[in-house]
């Protein structure tokens, strides 16, 4: 089996703190891991104070940031790291594991918010998507060079 070498070091996935309902999204996150492991050890215990301190230290540690499917959570730390995208605070690369079209209707609404004026298409394009792990890291690494990695 080919060992495979990401442009990143390390991704921040956000992911449900359930399963969900589908097998297909239990076996996308562990195709995502797989495509993630790099034979290097994985994970790191940090202790902080709070939920922010708990988020900056993701943002800063991460060179990308990949959202599973999931809940309440889960899209509010992803619109958090499009929104400090959008902002300038940083410049990484976002995506989104679009298993069986489960953040079809996300994207559909934020399309609908660029046509309405309320998102400029340069900022839509922060967000990256794709139906498989394999699929959503070439995306990625393909606007790597785009973004500040590394």
């Amino acid at each position: 089996m080919e060992e495979r070498k990401s442009k990143f070091k390390r991704v921040c996935v956000f992911c449900g703190s359930s399963s969900g309902k589908k097998t297909s999204y239990q076996e996308a996150a562990v195709q995502l891991g797989n495509e993630l492991i790099t034979g290097e050890t994985v994970g790191e215990v940090r202790t902080v104070s709070d939920m922010h301190q708990r988020k900056a230290e993701m943002a800063r540690q991460a060179d990308a940031f990949i959202a599973l499917p999931g809940g309440y959570g889960t899209l509010e730390e992803l619109l958090e790291v499009i929104t400090w995208a959008q902002l300038g605070i940083h410049q990484k690369p976002v995506g989104l594991l679009n298993v069986d079209g489960y953040y079809n209707s996300l994207l559909s609404f934020i399309d609908k918010a660029v046509d309405e004026g309320f998102i400029s298409p340069s900022a839509r394009r922060i967000i990256v998507s794709a139906p498989t792990a394999q699929e959503l890291m070439r995306e990625l690494e393909i606007l790597a060079p785009h973004w500040k990695v590394g």
